[in-house]
Formats: structure tokens, C-alpha cells, sequence
């Protein structure tokens, strides 16, 4: 089983890749796709370009891709990323990290049936508290870089998924009603460490850019 990973270096698109592994996939390669647009209903933008660095960390080849982010039509761009994977190195699945997201989850799947290879969502509808308890057993370092749902606001960013961090978005969740695993857009992540890894990252430095209000995002650089 030769995967492919759709991958933005947050923690689903990365714990994706851990569980295929463990289920016995080979992943041939990442695929990433650089968006221009910051509202992108498919694609992860924040410090997007650091994926390079997490390609090298767990010795995956990554492809890129770049897409105006055009709802809809940025889809034709990930098609001809995913063909080009295909015929490069022979895949027959593709992995995503979808939790939740019909939009993302049946557009994908759509993508792979026009070309013939199988979807597979390892997450998919797994219970958020669990899932990020699973993160934190499995010792996945976990950096905060994007905030875009009151209450949060700048103090979230940087901040680590750890067992404090889960209690909070609990909270949040039951007072709120936001995703306390950032499924709807309440946050972004990028991940520095984790059992894929051959070494752990590092943030150098980094800009935290007001975007709105409650919605901050840090772009960081990373060795």
C-alpha cells in the first residue's frame, strides 16, 4: 500500500501520517499545497512553507504545489498534484487528514475516484477530546500558529497541546460550542516533534499578524 499524505504540517494531516504507518502503509511522499488565499475552505495556510523543514525531519520527499486558492477551482490544482504523485511514485491510496469536514472529505474522495486510488481518513468523526488525548500520549509536540474564534485570541498563540491546554478547550467547547480540536477553523496548528520525526524542530523566530477581530495568525521559521 503506497500512500500518499495531503499534508500542511498541522497536527491532522501529521497524526494521519503516524496512524497510516502504524497500519502498515509505506508513504511514498507529502504533498503540499501553498495557497495565496488565506481563507482557503480546503487548504492550511499558516507558516505553510515550514513544511519543507518537516519533510527533512522525517526523510519524506515533498511535492509542492501552488494554488490562488479560488474555492472550487483550487481543487483542479490539487487533482494535477495528486496525478503527478501518482505517476512519479506509483501510489494507490491517498491520506488525508479530515476529521470532520464533509466539504473537504467528499471533494478529496471525488479526486481519488476520477483517479482510481483509494481515500483513506484515518481520523475521520474520531472524538475530539480523545483524539487530542492521543496526541499528548503519543508525544506529539504541538505549536499553536493560528487563532480565529473568540475567545481566543493572541496569549493562545504558541501555546503547546498539552493536558492543560486540552481542559481549557473543554471548556471552551461546553461554553462555546467551538471544536476543541480546531475542526471548524477555531485554530491552526503546527507540529515540531513527533515519533515520525529523525529530529525534533526548533522555532527560530516568528510574526504574529492581526487579521481581524479574534483572529491572529504566527508565521514562524523553524530548523
Amino acid at each position: 500500500m503506497k500512500s500518499a499524505i495531503l499534508f500542511s504540517g498541522g497536527k491532522d494531516s501529521t497524526y494521519s501520517a503516524y496512524l497510516a504507518k502504524k497500519a502498515g502503509y509505506e508513504i511514498s511522499c507529502l504533498i503540499t499545497i501553498l495557497s495565496e488565499n488565506k481563507e482557503s475552505y480546503m487548504f492550511h495556510t499558516p507558516s505553510i512553507e515550514q513544511t519543507k523543514s518537516q519533510s527533512k525531519a522525517m526523510q519524506i520527499p515533498l511535492v509542492i504545489t501552488k494554488t490562488a486558492g479560488i474555492k472550487e477551482q483550487e481543487l483542479d490544482d490539487l487533482t494535477e498534484a495528486i496525478k503527478q504523485v501518482k505517476e512519479k511514485y506509483k501510489i494507490d491510496t491517498v491520506i488525508t487528514g479530515a476529521l470532520y469536514s464533509d466539504y473537504q472529505a467528499s471533494r478529496i474522495q471525488k479526486i481519488c475516484d476520477n483517479l482510481n486510488l483509494k481515500c483513506f481518513n484515518p481520523l475521520w468523526h474520531k472524538d475530539e477530546i480523545e483524539y487530542l488525548n492521543e496526541l499528548v500520549k503519543n508525544k506529539f509536540d504541538i505549536t499553536i500558529t493560528g487563532v480565529f474564534a473568540y475567545p481566543l485570541n493572541q496569549s493562545w498563540l504558541g501555546r503547546t497541546i498539552n493536558k492543560e491546554f486540552i481542559d481549557e478547550v473543554t471548556q471552551l467547547k461546553n461554553k462555546y460550542k467551538i471544536h476543541p480540536a480546531g475542526e471548524g477553523g477555531e485554530f491552526e496548528t503546527f507540529v515540531l516533534n513527533c515519533p515520525l520525526f529523525k529530529f525534533k524542530l526548533k522555532v527560530m523566530n516568528y510574526e504574529d499578524i492581526k487579521e481581524g477581530e479574534n483572529a491572529w495568525r504566527r508565521e514562524i521559521k523553524v530548523i
